[in-house]
């Protein structure tokens, strides 16, 4: 059973006047097309990304009923609150029973910017860790730090965040941080993405429909490469070419490779099948020979630490994220 705190009445009612006047839109994906509007674009702080990296990671492993869970969702309902302000940022509870019956506490935190503006757009990623290395020869049943699994694309938004508590977007922009996202076992895909799952199931308010949204997940690790990721561009082929081709206006093909990249299950599938909003995922692996995904050597590892965060790939992501919101969505 689920239920909403922090949300206080003004937020409801004017995120409802904005869903009643956002038209549904097509069934179809509408055509994306990113044109450069002239206008000032904030400087990005790869600097303050790390740090938040290093922040979340002082509490500890983020898993599900951990101290470093709790201490993690306080730390970030601070921030979100800091930057979107008081009656802008919600969160939403709710149970799920886990393995031997744990009964998992859970929060998906929101927030919300230029709430006025019906012209709005979705940026998520999930704050929960893993609670188990099974990539891990040594350590398998060890949970890890998640430096770039969860911190880094939670990192990035919160440097958005705070550039939007300081220059307000052009678009309205709505913030997720998904919980549960990495709790399940290899295969045991119920168990995966449990946030997601129960925002699609229980949305705030009936019928929301942002443009599109964009997922961060493993977004700062060294050696990166983006290719287009497998479900993204099944569900939103022309969205996913279009940031593509920001990134590449920017300098940064190298890392947004045009290359055909695997089906990753990840939170953005869920948002796309209960919702059907167009969400693609910016994710760090390789489509190999067989069209599976290979992810970096630290992936559900205890490698998976501060070393491997590389503060340029964080850069790249941020940079490419606030030009969308600030210069490029008309």
């Amino acid at each position: 059973m689920g239920n909403m705190s922090n949300a206080p009445f003004q937020f409801q009612i004017l995120f409802l006047f904005l869903l009643l006047t956002v038209s549904c839109g097509s069934p179809d994906e509408p055509r994306f097309s990113f044109n450069e509007q002239g206008r000032e674009v904030p400087v990005f702080s790869s600097d303050n990304a790390f740090k938040y990296i290093e922040q979340q990671l002082s509490f500890g492993p983020r898993y599900p009923n951990s101290e470093g869970h709790r201490l993690t969702g306080e730390f970030l309902v601070e921030r979100m609150t800091e930057y979107a302000g008081q009656g802008n940022v919600f969160i939403q509870t709710f149970e799920h029973e886990g393995y031997n019956g744990e009964v998992l506490e859970l929060k998906n935190i929101i927030s919300a910017f230029n709430l006025q503006n019906r012209n709005r757009i979705l940026l998520a990623a999930h704050w929960d860790t893993r609670p188990r290395a099974d990539e891990d020869s040594n350590h398998p049943e060890n949970p890890i730090m998640g430096a770039d699994d969860g911190a880094s694309g939670v990192a990035v938004l919160l440097e958005l965040a705070r550039i939007m508590s300081e220059h307000q977007p052009p678009v309205g922009v709505d913030i997720i941080f998904f919980d549960g996202e990495d709790y399940g076992e290899s295969g045991d895909m119920q168990n995966y993405f449990l946030g997601s799952r129960f925002w699609g199931d229980n949305p705030p308010v009936a019928g929301y429909n942002p443009r599109f949204g964009i997922l961060l997940d493993m977004v700062g690790g060294e050696n990166a490469v983006f290719p287009k990721e497998g479900y993204s561009m099944n569900f939103a082929p022309s969205l996913m070419n279009a940031v593509w081709d920001v990134a590449d206006d920017l300098g940064y093909s190298d890392i947004f490779i045009d290359e055909q990249g695997a089906l990753v299950q990840d939170d953005h599938v869920i948002v796309q099948q209960k919702t059907g909003i167009p969400m693609i995922n910016i994710i760090h692996h390789r489509r190999n020979e067989e069209g599976g995904a290979d992810f970096p050597p630290y992936w559900h590892t205890l490698m998976d630490d501060i070393d491997i965060i590389d503060p340029e790939t964080l850069q790249v992501v941020g940079e490419l994220v606030t030009e969308l919101i600030y210069n490029r969505v008309e």
